[in-house]
């Protein structure tokens, strides 16, 4: 029982973050599950359905499906939906339940493939990792499938990579943190997740240098490295002289061909009384690294999701249980946490709501601020401004 979570919420899960990477890009987003689980994806973790359209669906899992397989079934409906409506490409991401019962999602991509002529490619998800996990899957299979590996490389531009509001709300910091980049010299190739097409894709081997935002862009950014030659830099452009941090990396790394990662290695070792920004590694690390640069105190950070070492420092803490999570906010002087993160902090202990939308989803949506660029400091000393659930005895 010691990972139950009695009063803290879940992160989205990798179907939710899969089906949000591949949003805009004209393709087929199926989940394999039973039929009504998509609520949760459209109305909690994605703010662009009521607005923006896309294909995304459900292959209407039975239990007699599940235990006794239909395969054909499954094929038949895939190609019949494909060939009427001739998406880009047919994404087929797993749920709990054909995950406990072994589908094979890379043999069924295949033989829709082929009987469609359509792109095709299985997410291995399974609900039980986070958005991350589906999101890095979903990004990379797209790069693999529709980036052109004869372009020639282009000085001055990049991609960024790791894009999807359940970490960059609707809130125009994607615009914003395109602008920053083009007013620095950089041309934006392709912003792979929001505002973004397939045509731009199968340009971006053509980058000199890769901006990764958050770690579902990672494994893309990786692949680009191996594949392109292409470096990269992990860092979020937040606050002012953090943000100039960044830019001065991706002009280094793109001159050098050398990666870097500012978001930590711009921070100093922090004590555990120190300040502590909870969420995504490389966004919660650059948040952490403006602050340090604008209030010069060191600033810890909890990663409660999938991470890489490289993107931590050594006294950063990556946990997901409750009970440690509690511990740690009591020895902080301070918390940066979503609103849903209060009731587990001590009442002694400042918190500053940051809402994120892949923890509380649309709860705090109209909450969630755009950092991008903008000073930091404020965050620590503003005061709580936002209601959360909490649990009285």
């Amino acid at each position: 029982m010691k990972q139950t979570a009695s009063i803290l919420s879940v992160y989205a899960a990798d179907t939710s973050g899969a089906c949000s990477a591949l949003y805009e890009l004209g393709g087929m987003s199926v989940i394999h599950d039973a039929s009504g689980c998509n609520s949760t994806y459209t109305t909690h973790d994605e703010p662009r359905w009521y607005h923006q359209d896309s294909m995304v669906f459900l292959t209407g899992l039975t239990e007699a499906d599940a235990i006794l397989g239909n395969d054909e079934k499954l094929v038949g409906d895939l190609v019949q939906t494909a060939m009427e409506l001739r998406p880009r490409f047919i994404a087929l991401c797993g749920s709990p339940v054909p995950m406990m019962v072994g589908t094979d999602y890379d043999a069924l991509a295949i033989e829709v493939r082929l009987k469609t002529g359509i792109p095709c490619f299985g997410i291995h998800s399974d609900g039980m990792h986070s958005y991350l996990h589906g999101a890095s899957q979903a990004f990379l299979h797209v790069c693999e499938e529709f980036c052109e590996t004869s372009v020639p490389r282009n000085q001055n531009t990049c991609n960024i990579l790791g894009l999807t509001p359940l970490d960059f709300s609707t809130n125009g910091s994607v615009q914003k943190l395109r602008n920053i980049l083009e007013r620095n010299g950089f041309r934006v190739i392709a912003p792979l997740g929001m505002d973004c097409t397939l045509e731009e894709v199968s340009q971006m081997g053509s980058a000199s240098v890769n901006l990764v935002v958050s770690h579902a862009g990672l494994a893309t950014a990786q692949w680009f490295q191996e594949r392109f030659g292409i470096p990269w830099v992990a860092g979020v452009p937040v606050g002012t002289e953090f943000s100039r941090q960044v830019l001065m990396s991706m002009q280094s790394s793109a001159q050098t061909g050398k990666c870097a990662v500012p978001c930590a290695e711009t921070r100093h070792d922090a004590a555990q009384d120190a300040p502590l920004v909870v969420g995504e590694a490389i966004f919660a690390g650059s948040l952490a690294a403006a602050l340090e640069t604008e209030t010069g105190a060191p600033v810890r950070i909890l990663c409660p999701l999938e991470h890489d070492a490289s993107l931590l420092r050594k006294t950063d803490s990556t946990t997901e249980d409750e009970d440690e999570i509690a511990a740690l906010f009591t020895t902080a002087t301070g918390v940066v946490a979503d609103p849903l993160y209060r009731p587990v902090c001590p009442a002694t202990v400042p918190f500053h709501p940051l809402p994120h939308e892949a923890y509380s989803g649309r709860c705090y949506r109209h909450l969630i601020p755009d950092l991008i660029g903008t000073p930091i400091a404020p965050l620590l000393a503003a005061k709580e401004n936002v209601e959360c659930f909490v649990l009285t005895k």
